[in-house]
């Protein structure tokens, strides 16, 4: 019985070391394919190797691998074109081309069209089904039907030894960390041209904690390369849960369009924090740059001290009129979607603007549709703060209250912002970096 199973392991392992070598076998480094000779039918060498071109797709990504769409061929001192329906075989040490007369055209770029050589080894990707930014130390093609396509891309310290050692070694896959090309994301030139908010289905799954880590992680130009693939919307949330030098240096580093498009779509606590520790000089440039309504409501927080109520407060605040329906007021608020995370109630204001009363969320659920917002007005009344209340204050009115929120009135007790039970948080323990209250309350 022992024997039985010593022989059954020895063969499983004796075909998977047959599937290992059987896909080294199928692979060919493009590394290792610089420099070699391309041969014509008859076997005689008409220039070598300058660089390999795939096309990726406009539409859904392809699983195969971006196919192979022809050679740049160095032909003495010109860099020669040759489409890929002129290539017979392609191996790791040379290209056969499929006709002994060949027609030598220059080579220029076309839109869709990636250099693998100069466009994407070496460079920073993104895996993002492994979430984080690689660098590509080889990039690997086979034959797929009747395509040559690119499949894989090698990280490892091996492949990058293999390039720098003897030529014979420059041409054997090293498959000890290879990615599937499905699984990445290029970014910049080499995603050549392809419209990236279409083709990038994958970056769309992750969440925005993720894609600040991958923002992190990227140098100052890939950085924006990765922003110019995302959704603003989805941009902001990343840059939201950045480091505050990150998000400074990003928005610094960004063209004046970007820089407020993601002013405008982040949160205005979140926008107010990443302004704050600027020089005046940037922080006036970037508020020139947005419409005048949000220049002053940013503006305002930030002529408020970072430790007081004003300075730490978000300026999102739902308000409705008493007359109100809690059919209306539902209405409304599926528009302020993008807000939900600071929105815990809705506050009922006078003809004045003053504040009546606060409306949780739950009770809204609760109602019947044709309720009017004054049939919820009744005890207990909100919780307010002035925005020079210090942070140890509105700590104090939270534990007292129980209450995950506190409202921010002026003098006239007009509501001009709202501090969540994490932000408060935040200002407390600013070195702990954001995290919500459940994370709080739960040590």
């Amino acid at each position: 019985m022992v024997g039985h199973f010593g022989r059954e392991t020895t063969s499983r392992r004796q075909d998977q070391h047959m599937a290992t070598r059987a896909v080294r076998d199928a692979l060919i480094s493009v590394a290792g394919l610089l420099g070699r000779p391309v041969l014509n039918q008859g076997g005689e060498p008409v220039g070598r190797v300058a660089d390999l071109v795939v096309r990726y797709s406009t539409e859904s990504a392809d699983h195969n691998g971006p196919p192979l769409s022809g050679l740049i061929v160095k032909v003495g001192d010109r860099r020669s074109w040759i489409s890929a329906d002129q290539i017979a075989t392609v191996s790791r040490t040379s290209v056969q081309l499929s006709s002994a007369r060949l027609d030598l055209v220059e080579f220029a770029p076309r839109p869709g069209e990636v250099l693998l050589a100069g466009q994407v080894l070496d460079r920073q990707l993104l895996n993002v089904d492994g979430r984080k930014v690689i660098r590509a130390a080889d990039l690997y093609v086979t034959a797929v039907g009747n395509q040559y396509r690119l499949v894989g891309v090698d990280v490892s310290l091996n492949a990058l030894l293999r390039r720098l050692g003897p030529a014979r070694w420059r041409t054997r896959p090293t498959l000890g960390r290879v990615i599937d090309w499905a699984a990445i994301q290029p970014l910049g030139d080499a995603r050549g041209g392809v419209q990236a908010r279409e083709s990038t289905q994958a970056l769309r799954g992750l969440r925005p904690g993720e894609l600040a880590d991958l923002l992190e992680e990227l140098g100052r130009s890939e950085r924006q390369q990765l922003l110019d693939v995302l959704d603003p919307e989805l941009a902001a949330d990343a840059v939201e849960e950045m480091q505050p030098d990150d998000v400074y240096a990003l928005l610094i580093d960004s063209p004046p369009e970007r820089a407020r498009e993601l002013l405008e779509a982040m949160e205005p606590d979140e926008a107010v924090d990443a302004l704050r520790d600027m020089k005046r000089s940037d922080r006036d440039h970037l508020l020139g740059l947005l419409p005048a309504e949000r220049a002053v409501e940013l503006g305002r927080s930030l002529g408020y001290s970072e430790d007081r109520a004003g300075g730490f407060m978000t300026t999102v605040v739902f308000t409705v009129t008493a007359s109100e329906t809690v059919t209306e007021v539902r209405a409304r608020l599926a528009e302020q979607y993008a807000h939900r995370n600071d929105l815990d109630r809705v506050v009922v204001i006078d003809d004045d603007g003053r504040v009546v009363d606060e409306v949780s969320m739950l009770e809204m659920l609760l109602a019947q549709p044709d309720t009017s917002m004054r049939q919820l007005v009744a005890p207990p009344w909100p919780v307010t703060v002035g925005p020079d209340a210090t942070s140890a204050e509105v700590a104090d009115q939270l534990i007292e209250s129980r209450a995950g929120s506190v409202l921010v009135v002026d003098d006239d007790n007009r509501p001009i912002g709202r501090i969540l039970a994490d932000d408060i948080v935040d200002a407390l323990v600013p070195e702990r970096g954001r995290f919500t209250f459940l994370h709080w309350e739960a040590q």
